[in-house]
């Protein structure tokens, strides 16, 4: 650092976009990180105007390593970091495994699980040359209208903090005799970051971005407490929350990142800010950005993504140094974080990347596993019609003839959800490789089952075909961010047309395939069997797996089902709680023998 001039650090600082990110703008600015969102991942193309993405592991690595060999052309040779988007395996990857999204995750209560798929994920973006992922989110979503509700393990704090093992194998296990505080990231893995600092699932409404407002001994219990135990496991970034606590900007707020974040906790890898995290400070976006850069530098943010417009950012704090607002202190700070953690992952001494491990991206052991994280993630809420009908789950293979309906039942995109190749997801069974449900459900059948699918059959249909069962696979359409805020959290009419349709003429088991609890109560008469199967992935076999028996249920509800959005917000413990479902809620079943 006594080597670095002005230009070098605040090139360190500084995150962008690939789509900015050339040669010339990283060795002119000394650039410290580059980042890829959907559209300017390596291999996407547009084909009439619709974007295509079949980036192979050659293009990402070809790419990362063309940056990465101007970054360490610069005159201290000091390496950039790349960085993506992996929420739910290297979702942005074609041909990845898609895991559960966390809320899936959060109905196993499993540890070791979500730290082995912490582990395979740190695979699948090193074969892409991928050194850094911004996640895992851990977010404590006290409200489902909010539309990154399935980014968090649970309503439940502690279930949280006890999902940051996750950490643990994206980064790899910390030496017992860490210092707590001290990132550690192994050879061979991924720089993880803890978000969104801090308050992000508290907020009004849960709109998304919105306040959060409540007492410090709240903040402390329900939002923090996850990020005691993401520091404990040596977490080596942390990335500010768009969202206030209390009307501050948490992008501004120095008291939650510095005082408390830094000083009190003890962390010693870097914040970074948000995707245009900076910006938002004020409103409208940018409107003053100087004010703005000095606000978020001030408050401790250390790694500012960008991510376009470079020179606007570089010039602004250079000029904010030089004139005094900011002191180098803060600077150096901020710069010694990042270089730590650089340090720390073994960047200098192997920056570029290699093809050693592109046979991983969707390997048979990946899927597996994202298979097993399905079937302990489904919770049967329903299974049978009290004492007057026997359970209707485990479903027979042998049967003469089956009908699979729904709008979810045979579209991949709808399974997986959003941040899956596209930031919003994509309704489609040609955005990546993965097993549909009704294809799994094929799978699963005696070979002289006869399985008939249609999407939204009509009730005389249902009625009069000699159904023995029928599996109805409806849900939410996919959506990310603000696009997911919704108060009224209700499936679409279609797959709540065909539940009444169906379900009313034949047996039934609704398979709800949703980032939350939604609105279900009037349809609950009419289904035999309900289970809520989350945003599974790319592995539609783990939800046959239990439907058939072949696997017992044993996931539990990560959240309180409501009976209706006039309950909300309601989460377990409070004095009014009057659930459909409450918090933890699972039935079980017994795998079929044999």
């Amino acid at each position: 650092m006594r080597r670095m001039t002005v230009a070098e650090k605040i090139g360190q600082m500084t995150q962008i976009d690939r789509s900015v990110a050339t040669q010339d703008v990283i060795k002119k600015y000394f650039i410290g990180s580059v980042l890829s969102v959907d559209d300017s991942v390596p291999g996407v193309r547009r084909e009439n105007q619709v974007i295509v993405n079949n980036g192979s592991a050659t293009k990402w690595v070809k790419t990362v390593n063309k940056l990465q060999q101007a970054a360490v052309s610069t005159r201290l040779s000091i390496p950039m970091l790349y960085g993506v988007d992996a929420v739910h395996g290297h979702n942005y990857a074609y041909r990845s495994t898609i895991f559960p999204h966390n809320i899936g995750l959060g109905a196993t209560r499993d540890v070791h699980l979500v730290k082995r798929i912490g582990a395979a994920t740190a695979v699948e973006c090193r074969a892409t040359g991928v050194r850094y992922v911004f996640s895992p989110t851990i977010a404590v979503c006290r409200d489902p209208r909010w539309g990154r509700c399935y980014e968090s393990f649970s309503e439940d704090p502690e279930v949280v903090k006890n999902m940051t093992e996750i950490i643990s194998g994206l980064q790899g296990q910390a030496p017992s005799k860490s210092r707590k505080g001290v990132p550690f990231v192994g050879a061979t893995k991924v720089a993880a970051c803890a978000k969104h600092y801090v308050g992000d699932g508290g907020t009004n409404k849960g709109i998304n971005e919105n306040d959060t407002v409540l007492q410090w001994s709240e903040l402390m219990r329900i939002h923090m407490l996850p990020y005691v135990g993401a520091i404990e496991k040596g977490v080596a970034t942390v990335m500010v929350s768009y969202s206030s606590v209390n009307g501050t900007k948490m992008h501004a707020n120095r008291d939650l990142i510095t005082g408390y974040l830094k000083n009190k906790l003890k962390f010693r890898g870097f914040v970074i800010s948000d995707f245009l995290g900076i910006d938002k400070i004020t409103t409208p976006l940018g409107a003053n950005y100087t004010f703005s850069i000095e606000a978020g530098i001030g408050a401790g943010i250390d790694m500012v993504m960008v991510p376009y417009n470079t020179t606007s950012f570089i010039n602004g704090l250079t000029r904010l140094v030089k004139e005094g607002f900011i002191p180098m202190s803060r600077i150096n700070d901020a710069v010694f974080r990042i270089l730590r953690i650089k340090f720390t992952m073994g960047l200098f001494e192997s920056p570029m990347a290699d093809l050693s491990l592109s046979n991983k991206i969707g390997s048979k052991e990946h899927r597996a596993l994202a298979r097993e994280a399905v079937r302990k993630s489904m919770v049967l809420l329903k299974n049978g019609h009290d004492h007057h009908k026997k359970p209707l789950l485990p479903l027979p293979k042998k049967a003469p003839m089956i009908l699979v309906a729904g709008t979810h039942a045979h579209n991949l995109g709808n399974q997986c959800g959003g941040w899956t190749i596209r930031w919003q997801g994509v309704a489609t069974n040609n955005l990546t490789s993965g097993t549909t449900i009704l294809e799994a459900v094929k799978t699963a059948v005696a070979p002289s089952t006869q399985v008939v699918y249609s999407e939204n059959p009509d009730a005389d249909f249902a009625k009069t075909s000699s159904f023995s069962y029928a599996i109805v696979v409806v849900g939410e359409p996919t959506y990310a961010e603000w696009d997911g805020d919704s108060l009224s959290l209700t499936i679409p009419a279609a797959g709540l047309s065909t539940i009444d349709r169906v379900c009313g003429s034949v047996r039934c088991v609704v398979v709800l395939i949703s980032g939350r609890p939604v609105v279900i109560e009037p349809h609950l008469d009419k289904i035999d069997a309900l289970v809520a199967a989350w945003l599974p992935g790319t592995e539609g076999r783990g939800v046959t797996d239990v439907l058939f028996g072949d696997y017992g249920f044993t996931g539990t509800l990560p959240r309180t089902w409501f009976r209706s959005v006039d309950q909300l917000p309601m989460n377990v413990g409070d004095a009014q709680y009057d659930p459909l479902f409450p918090f933890g809620f699972g039935l079980t079943t017994d795998p079929i023998e044999g």
